[in-house]
């Protein structure tokens, strides 16, 4: 029997690299606030998106919920295709609300502070390798209160084997 129990949360932001912004796509999975999956590009578009959930290590078909706010990138074909295909559900915000994806909009707070401020990224792939070192230690390394101060990693750990993204 295949339980569906992972939720992704996913949003863009910006990030200066030379004198260009390039966006940062991130999925978070929910219940862990582990970094499930990223991508770096110059343009805000879905292909940005898949990219990011291509990195998912988990099977697709194991996620309940996605949840995205009403950019572009995420209302589109391609996504729809892939959410149709996987038997994904999406969860939108409501159009103004920010709080409706609090976690996503906390983490790139995080990330800003932890990993962007005072940096200088001359190239789209610089920011994409240090972004996945970044990631890595997110996961592997950081504390994060919401999780009883242990690592997403960790965290991991203790949820059953199909619940882990």
């Amino acid at each position: 029997m295949d339980i569906k129990a992972n939720v992704i949360v996913a949003d863009l932001t910006y990030i200066k690299v030379g004198q260009k912004w390039n966006y940062l796509c991130v999925l978070l999975e929910l219940s862990a606030r582990k970094i499930a999956g990223f991508s770096v590009g110059q343009h805000k578009t879905a292909e940005l998106v898949m990219q990011a959930l291509s990195q998912i290590k988990a099977p697709l078909s194991s996620i309940a919920l996605f949840h995205l706010d009403r950019g572009k990138e995420f209302d589109n074909q391609l996504l729809d295709s892939c959410f149709e295909v996987f038997a994904i559900t999406r969860s939108l915000s409501h159009k103004g609300c920010p709080y409706d994806n609090a976690v996503a909009e906390a983490t790139f707070k995080t990330i800003k502070t932890e990993f962007v401020k005072n940096e200088i990224f001359t190239n789209t792939n610089e920011l994409r390798q240090r972004f996945s070192a970044y990631a890595y230690w997110y996961n592997n390394n950081r504390l994060h209160s919401s999780l009883g101060y242990l690592t997403p990693m960790a965290f991991n750990k203790q949820l059953p084997l199909n619940f882990v993204v």
